[in-house]
């Protein structure tokens, strides 16, 4: 009996030892670590922004990566990582491979918070763009105006780029410059969330209610059929299913500027000793690099620098109606191109003709120039007629959920749906 307790009290000690192995073993595993589609425990990770000064060949050959290669991704790959737009502050991430050598194998570019760029360096050079996990979460959010957009929007936590967003939307029924106090809205919008955690901005506007000088003002955003050329087609539309665009906006500059000369067929100037020099455009004066918009759809017949005008394109919107713009620092679009209106097409400079930064915005009806700001212009295109009831059975719904948002008039946070 002597002997069998020793022979188990030993397998007994055995099978403990073993157990406690097993134990430590899953206690010191390291836990595996995936981002950018790499499984980060696998290379030594270095994460930076870029600096003043820093340059993608710079970084990369501090970090032992050949001049080949990092001429060979400077050249080759421009699509999805061009080198030469690097933002200073941006963050960058490098991995490097474990052994003496610590080179850099894979090279990650952060765009925004979503998007990414990846160069890939190990054994043949591979670069692609990619994105963080997204979700997206429905809220709803409510202000009384006290003295301007932002300032609510502030009080209430919500993103300025909310401001922006809604004054796109109602950009010919409401002038934003002249709110009156008591205005107030209501929106229903997704917010994106990367790893479901970290917020990264507003998605999309679903619907808001804007009630300005006492009048309500509905919007619904709605995705219709294919357009004359091929694409599904975003717009906002009240509920009655009328479009809240008109064809023209007012001004090819979005916020911060003036009007610093106005079409005048009689205008004289003291520096050509008062002789009559007609003004056929309307200058917006704003500061150098502004984005410059396209005022409506159309295709792109000129995009070129020529004389007094400068950097300056035209489009054609239709058979009526073209728009030109003038003394641009740089042009976005080429002939051929269709845009869509509030795309960028080019930025403030001062090329050609100019005492100053603006873009001289000139209006051609029926192939004379003339003034916009006294033309009646027309909506956008208003919804088909067999469209409607399918956009009304989205609608309504969206309706009632914003007539069922209470207005918020204290410092509170949005409503998580």
């Amino acid at each position: 009996m002597l002997g069998l307790s020793v022979v188990l009290l030993a397998a007994c000690n055995s099978g403990n030892e073993e157990i406690a192995k097993v134990i430590e073993k899953k206690e010191t595993a390291p836990k595996l670590v995936e981002e950018y589609g790499y499984i980060l425990n696998n290379f030594n990770v270095i994460r930076d922004t870029v600096r003043p000064g820093d340059t993608f060949g710079d970084i990369l050959n501090a970090n032992g990566v050949p001049q080949s290669k990092i001429f060979e991704v400077a050249t080759k790959f421009q699509d999805t990582f061009d080198v030469r737009r690097m933002v200073v502050g941006k963050p960058y991430v490098l991995l490097n491979a474990k052994d003496t050598t610590n080179t850099t194998q894979v090279f990650i570019y952060e765009k925004n918070k979503v998007d990414y760029a990846v160069v890939d360096l190990r054994d043949e050079v591979k670069s692609f763009t990619s994105e963080k996990p997204v979700t997206y979460r429905e809220r709803s959010a409510s202000g009384v105006i006290t003295s301007s957009l932002s300032e609510t929007m502030a009080e209430q936590n919500l993103s300025p780029y909310m401001s922006e967003r809604l004054a796109n939307i109602y950009a010919w029924t409401v002038n934003f410059f002249h709110l009156q106090e008591g205005d107030r809205f209501k929106v229903v919008y997704t917010e994106k969330f990367i790893n479901d955690s970290i917020p990264a901005g507003i998605h999309e506007i679903k619907a808001a209610l804007f009630e300005h000088r006492g009048a309500p003002l509905y919007a619904f955003s709605y995705e219709t059929p294919m357009d004359s050329v091929g694409r599904s087609v975003i717009d906002f539309y009240d509920e009655n299913a009328d479009n809240l665009r008109r064809a023209f906006l007012k001004s090819p500059i979005k916020f911060n500027y003036r009007i610093s000369s106005r079409y005048n067929l009689k205008r004289r100037i003291k520096y050509y000793g008062y002789k009559l020099r007609p003004h056929k455009g309307t200058d917006f004066a704003a500061p150098l690099g502004t984005p410059i918009l396209a005022t409506a759809d159309g295709t792109v017949t000129k995009s070129e620098r020529r004389g007094g005008n400068g950097n300056y394109v035209k489009i054609r919107h239709n058979s009526t109606f073209e728009t030109q713009y003038l003394h641009m620092k740089q042009r976005k679009v080429k002939v051929g191109d269709y845009v869509r209106q509030g795309e960028v097409i080019g930025w403030i400079g001062m090329t050609g003709n100019t005492g100053g930064p603006h873009v001289c915005y000139r209006f051609w009806k029926n192939g004379k120039q003339v003034d916009p700001f006294k033309q009646d212009l027309p909506m956008s295109k208003p919804m088909e007629e067999e469209l409607r009831p399918a956009y009304f059975n989205y609608m309504i719904p969206l309706k009632d959920q914003l007539d069922c948002i209470p207005y918020k008039e204290n410092n509170t946070e949005a409503i998580l749906l």
